[in-house]
């Protein structure tokens, strides 16, 4: 049963995100922008979606310390650098602390599809972080022998170590 739970949750995430999304907009293949500390948040309508949509592509997809792609697996800023790149064309930091620096800070209440959502899970603020998805979920690269799954945002294990979160991509309006 919570397997069809999951499978619906994702559906109605994507269908709520394609409906975001004006037109398909194709990326110029060429190498991704590095991203700075004080990089500008990015203004565009359909990377947020991408985002969401490239991050649940990797449903379980296994746990690997330092891992960057689908192939040897990920861990939590190997999943955020991926799909970033994948998504929106962006190179992103491969720490959770620079991580933490980039974009505007965004209060829990107002966190959009693509936000990053930052935990200290290893006693330490910003060691672990995920992309929010949207209905008070995020999707993550958990610890070692876990795999890349969503969780519940308001789950009490995420709530005691919350951090706060980052919008790397501003929506439009």
């Amino acid at each position: 049963m919570r397997k069809y739970n999951l499978l619906f949750f994702i559906g109605f995430i994507a269908l709520i995100l394609s409906g975001c999304a004006s037109k398909s907009v194709r990326l110029p293949e060429t190498e991704a922008e590095p991203a700075a500390a004080t990089a500008p948040v990015i203004h565009a309508s359909d990377r947020a979606s991408s985002i969401a949509l490239q991050a649940l592509a990797h449903l379980g997809t296994p746990y690997r310390a330092g891992g960057l792609s689908p192939q040897t697996g990920f861990d939590c800023s190997g999943l955020v650098a991926y799909v970033y790149r994948e998504g929106a064309g962006l190179a992103l930091p491969r720490n959770t602390f620079e991580l933490s620096l980039l974009g505007q800070a965004v209060e829990r209440g107002t966190l959009r599809p693509g936000d990053l959502v930052f935990y200290n899970t290893q006693r330490r603020e910003y060691s672990h972080v995920g992309i929010y998805l949207g209905e008070e979920r995020f999707i993550h690269a958990p610890a070692s022998g876990g795999e890349v799954r969503v969780e519940n945002l308001r789950a009490d294990y995420w709530v005691r170590r919350y951090n706060g979160a980052r919008r790397i991509i501003a929506q439009p309006g």
